[in-house]
């Protein structure tokens, strides 16, 4: 992203949060400061909230060629590691507005941020998510990167979308098989969130459970033209929150046409294992004009494991941001 020397950053690093008590997610919280990362050595980034209602958001960058870069898993980085406040917190001081994370649910009920079934990979620990309580989590240390072990702990999804409401940032939320979809979006709307969250979905039906359980909320459906999201609003999916999912492993420029002209945004991945994703590709020789091609195809939101050398590369993401996030 571009660094646009917009000032009032300071306005924008967060209160964020203390947790809803442990055995009930949905819980009004109450918010308490928590460390961030030091602002003094990061670039200047934009300092203009997200308040537009998503999907007069989404409808705009459509329709002037803006796009998103989404962190995938939070931005993680040497020394911040994945799936956490801290390492969003990071990315957000650089410039990135989305960040795509992921919601697991503990032995006793409590949702908080963690990928994989067990821990070990990103966390200093063992066992699994699902044989584990919160309270015990909660001491755990997480791994950045490069496995080293820092001092910041998984955090409770209700202080990640609290830090998100407050910092006018966007999380999508990527449901975990020890959680629902249910008991994500009350946790949600007990943060008051609603406006700050993209609901991740990987097939119709998740799509129609989405639709069902969290009315009002946006989320991400795979489809690449009208029959593809007539299919969707079938099943009760509005179109005017559906953000269109395109996959990881070839643009589809033709399906990005047939859906803007369907009004609805493109969103494409170029994530994935290290060595075959697009993104160790992308940047072989050193530039990101492919990202470019995609926005100029009319992708709307790029997924990456390179969040800080995509945003850094584009521009589009910084003029999108300024011209949309504001009603």
């Amino acid at each position: 992203m571009s660094r646009l020397l917009i000032a009032g950053l300071s306005a924008l690093l967060l209160a964020a949060c203390s947790e809803a008590p442990a055995a009930s997610p949905a819980t009004d919280p109450v918010d308490t400061p928590i460390e961030t990362a030091d602002p003094g050595s990061a670039p200047a980034a934009m300092s203009t909230a997200l308040t537009a209602p998503l999907p007069d958001f989404f409808n705009c960058l459509r329709e002037t060629g803006g796009v998103l870069v989404a962190a995938h898993r939070g931005g993680p980085a040497v020394g911040y590691p994945e799936n956490a406040i801290e390492t969003m917190q990071y990315g957000f001081e650089r410039g990135i507005r989305v960040f795509e994370i992921d919601v697991a649910e503990s032995r006793d009920g409590v949702l908080f941020l963690h990928h994989d079934d067990r821990f070990g990979r990103t966390i200093e620990a063992t066992g699994y998510n699902s044989d584990t309580d919160w309270a015990t989590i909660a001491g755990y240390r997480l791994k950045d990167i490069t496995g080293e072990v820092t001092e910041f702990h998984p955090p409770k999804l209700t202080d990640a979308l609290i830090w998100a409401r407050n910092t006018g940032a966007i999380v999508e939320l990527d449901r975990k098989k020890t959680t629902s979809f249910a008991n994500i979006w009350a946790a949600v709307v007990a943060a008051g969130a609603e406006g700050n969250v993209l609901m991740i979905s990987y097939s119709d039906e998740e799509a129609a459970e989405i639709a069902r359980v969290a009315p009002g909320a946006m989320m991400t459906a795979s489809a690449f033209g009208g029959r593809d999201i007539e299919r969707l609003e079938g099943l009760g999916i509005d179109r005017s929150r559906l953000v269109a999912w395109t996959g990881t492993r070839e643009p589809d420029p033709a399906a990005y046409a047939r859906l803007l002209a369907e009004g609805v945004e493109p969103a494409f991945g170029t994530l994935g294992r290290p060595g075959e994703r697009l993104d160790d590709q992308y940047w072989a020789d050193g530039d990101g004009s492919e990202y470019q091609r995609l926005v100029d195809d009319g992708v709307v939101l790029i997924a990456t494991d390179e969040p800080y050398k995509v945003a850094e590369w584009l521009t589009a993401d910084d003029q999108g941001w300024a011209t949309c996030a504001t009603p």
